[in-house]
């Protein structure tokens, strides 16, 4: 009995993502523990930085690299119930002094809430598999371009580390 109605799930979750518009090549599994309701896990608080391929960028507490959505805006996540399931909010809390962007936090579209840091809201990705893997960088799906985070709270655009001073928005549409 629970085997179709984790096919039906599963089914569900990719066709909601293919519905996105994504122009990326990126294949995006659907996670094996089910949907993700908007609420972080409590381990994932406790933001500092580390090194990866594309330099100094924000981790959690987990050491999972840490990614901003261009669609958001400050102080406000435009990811959806789907959107979360791949893309979890990183919980509020502490935040080494290595941080320099402003540390805050705001509400998900599923009630749940997320850490900023310069007003971005932040969110892991579900196939970085350990810590410095950089693997959502550069993906466009959810309306909007995924970019790992410079403590600044800046996006981190490709390799090196090279940062803007705002993020390019792709729209809110496209999902």
């Amino acid at each position: 009995m629970k085997i179709p109605a984790l096919m039906a799930v599963t089914a569900a979750s990719l066709l909601t993502l293919s519905a996105c518009g994504s122009s990326s090549s990126t294949t995006v599994s659907p996670p094996a523990g089910g949907a993700n309701t908007g609420s972080p896990a409590a381990a994932a608080s406790g933001l500092h930085v580390a090194t990866t391929s594309l330099g100094k960028v924000l981790v959690d507490a987990k050491g999972e690299t840490v990614y901003m959505l261009t669609a958001d805006s400050p102080g406000t996540s435009s990811c959806s119930s789907a959107c979360l399931t791949y893309w979890p909010p990183v919980a509020p809390g502490k935040a080494a002094s290595t941080v320099t962007g402003k540390v805050a936090s705001t509400s998900t579209t599923a009630g749940g809430t997320i850490a900023t840091v310069g007003g971005w809201p932040l969110y892991t990705f579900i196939q970085d598999q350990k810590p410095g893997d950089v693997t959502g960088e550069g993906i466009s799906n959810f309306g909007g371009v995924w970019y790992a985070v410079s403590p600044s709270g800046q996006p981190v655009k490709g390799p090196g580390g090279g940062s803007s001073s705002s993020p390019a928005y792709s729209g809110h549409g496209g999902y």
